[in-house]
Parts: C-alpha cells; structure tokens; sequence
C-alpha cells in the first residue's frame, strides 16, 4: 500500500494495474505481490505484509523455502516433462516416499487438488463396481453439507454454494449430503450402492470447521462396517497444518483413502496425489485415467523434498506449539469484536462481530496495517500463516488485528 498526500492509496491504484484480461473468477485484495520470502510478501512499491493465508495451506513450509528452491533449480537443469509414455527417474522415487509416509501402498499423482478430488470419485466408483459389486452407474457417495472440495463441474454438483453452482447445471448426479459432524445422518445416507465417504476432516472454506470428538472414529466404524471407502480430504487440513502430519491423527483415524494437494507441492508447483492400498488404487488400468504433467520428474522432486521435510516433524511441531500461541492470543479477543474461534494448530477461523462490518472489510483495514488474511462466508476471517511464523510474528499481526477491532 502507498500513502499519497496522507490518503490511503492501493498498489493496483498506484501503479494502474490494468486486468481487464484477466477473468473475473477471484476477488482479491488490492495488493500486488513482486517477491516473498518465509512469511513475508512483498508488494511492487516496497511494502512489506506478513502473510497470514499462505495460498490456502500451499505455502506451509515457507514462501522460497531454500530447501525446497534448491530441488527445483536442480531438477530444471536435468529434466522437467517427459509425460507419462515413459518412465522417468523421480516419479517411483517419490510415489513410494509419500504412499510410506501415508502408511498405504500406492500413489495416483495429479497436480491441483480439485484434480486429486475427481480422480478419488471416479476410483471409488470403479472400486465400487469392480470390488464391491455396486451394478454399474448405480454408485453413491456421501459427502458432507457445506463442504468444499473445489469447483469443477462434478464437485460443485454436490456444493451447497450457490455462487459456485448457479448457472453451471446440469449437475452431476450420485452424491447425497448429510450434517458435517453428524455420524447418525451418515449412517442414514449410506444404502448398499454407496461406494464411499468423501470428508474433510476439519471443514475448511466453512470456516475452520473442527467436528465433534466422536465424528471422525464413528465415520471410520461406519465405513468398516458397511463396506464402504473413507476418502479423506486433507488438502488444506494435512501435511503439518494442524500440528500432525494428516488432521485425521487427531482422532486416531485411517482413512482408506487420501486425498493431498496445495502443500505438497512447496509452493513451487502444483502437485496432487490420490494414496490408497493396493486393492482400492489398483482398480485403475492403463487407459482408464490419466495427466499429462501428473508426476513429472519436477513435481515428483520437489514432493520428494516435501516428504523428507514431513517425515523430520519439525514442522508438526512448530505448528502444534505457533498454533496454541495463536489460538491464546485470538481467544483472548473474544468478546472484543469477535465472536468465536476455531481451529486446531496454525489453522483458526475467526468469526467477527457483524458491528464491526463483514470479514471483507476486516481483512482489508488489516491489509493497510501490513497483515494479509482472507475472509469466508461472510463474517469468517481464516487465520492460516506459513508455518515458519514465528512467535513474535504472530503477537505482532495479532496486535494489528486488535488495532483493528478497537473502536
């Protein structure tokens, strides 16, 4: 931001962005980012922001984390696509690193974690039909209301966001919704032809949504149960953001299925994955599925590094013991201009007293102060830095969200 004959100016003002070729999908601050560094982003006129989104969990490990740079310049000057006709050398590396670190046997790399979501719903469907016996084009799968799992056509079918599905029918048929944190609605959804459970285990555009004690353990009993597939979303909730490697851990949960995207890739590359046992991920067979830049030699290096990096739980650490630093200091604003918190380590949905203005108007006066947060649904601010905020970073952005609710 720029301060111009003591009026408060944007940088997209300052310096007359002109996006008229860029598609009006995203509503994002007037903030104009030309380079970043761990937490910090810096803007084209020189100011300075603590990044408090981190790309929707993207960023976990840092803007230019120098482990994770290093991999990319290195695998730049090897080889970077030779596409899925042939193998190359990073991809089995790197499938049989993540499908360790998940605890299963097999990887389904992708890139975008929208990608990662329909390529978990057309396995659960060929399983469905090929294992479990569901008459073809018969298969249900229950998934949660309010959920987000991304906005291509098949996963806005079942969102309950109407600025995500107007317009864009016909929908997508073989879902059905019940409550989030409802084990007992669930149970009702699920008939003989449901294939599978689709979740996030904490609810993230909702607003940092964390489920009753009990949901998670009954979901995993149910599904056991009634042969059914748990397929967990941990594309924002997972690899570190919660102060476990998946947020399933929190509750003792396995699921059959993981879903990751966003993190896995740095923050320098989009990769996904879909990791399974052999006997739900090997229903695919050459030609039924397939991407052509899924697990290419340089996504495949640098999910290797963000492996190795998990695998190490320094930053499951920093994010159990940041986030309980976080969560004091919000908590401590609640009845100052917020209302609630939630959340569970560097991850908290803060919902703002509506006297104040919407979240919108909140994240942009903390944006004048030098903070960058995003609002959801209204009246929700999500809280969501790099995990290699520190301490002192934290009381300061904190301070500048006080600053803010003060009236």
């Amino acid at each position: 931001m720029l301060h111009i004959g003591g009026a408060f100016v944007t940088t997209l003002e300052a310096i007359a962005i002109d996006d008229h070729c860029v598609a009006h999908n995203y509503a994002p601050l007037p903030v104009v980012a030309a380079s970043a560094e761990g937490a910090w982003i810096t803007d084209v006129a020189g100011r300075r922001y603590l990044d408090c989104l981190a790309a929707y969990s993207a960023v976990n490990f840092g803007h230019r984390n120098p482990e994770i740079t290093a991999t990319a310049h290195a695998q730049l000057d090897t080889v970077t696509l030779v596409s899925r006709a042939f193998h190359s050398d990073r991809l089995a590396p790197f499938c049989a690193t993540l499908a360790n670190l998940c605890g299963k046997d097999m990887v389904l790399p992708m890139n975008s974690g929208a990608e990662a979501v329909e390529s978990g719903i057309k396995v659960a469907r060929k399983w469905g039909t090929d294992v479990k016996g569901v008459s073809a084009g018969a298969a249900n799968i229950v998934v949660a209301h309010n959920n987000f799992h991304g906005r291509t056509t098949t996963i806005i079918s079942f969102s309950d966001d109407e600025t995500a599905r107007r317009g864009f029918g016909p929908y997508t048929p073989g879902f059905r919704a019940a409550p989030f944190g409802d084990a007992d609605a669930f149970a009702e959804a699920i008939d003989e032809n449901t294939v599978a459970v689709l979740i996030e285990p904490i609810q993230g555009e909702a607003g940092i949504i964390v489920p009753p004690d009990d949901f998670l353990p009954r979901l995993r009993s149910l599904c056991t149960q009634r042969n059914v597939l748990l397929i967990a979303d941990e594309i924002q909730s997972g690899l570190a953001r919660t102060g476990k490697t998946f947020a399933c851990e929190h509750w003792g949960v396995v699921p059959d299925v993981y879903l990751l995207g966003k993190a896995l890739g740095g923050g320098v590359m989009p990769v996904s994955a879909v990791v399974a046992d052999a006997d739900v991920l090997g229903v695919l067979h050459p030609g039924e599925h397939g991407s052509t830049f899924g697990g290419n030699p340089l996504a495949a290096a640098i999910g290797s590094t963000v492996v190795e990096i998990l695998r190490r739980g320094e930053f499951q650490r920093r994010s159990a013991e940041l986030g309980a630093h976080l969560h004091r200091r919000l908590d401590g604003l609640i009845g100052r201009g917020v209302v609630a918190v939630r959340g569970k380590g560097l991850w908290a949905g803060v919902d703002i007293d509506s006297r104040l203005g919407t979240a919108k108007q909140v994240s942009l006066r903390l944006a004048q102060r030098g903070v960058l947060v995003k609002d959801t649904h209204g009246s929700t601010l999500r809280f969501a830095p790099p995990l290699v905020i520190t301490a002192d970073e934290i009381d300061w952005a904190i301070d500048q969200f006080a600053a803010v609710l003060a009236p």
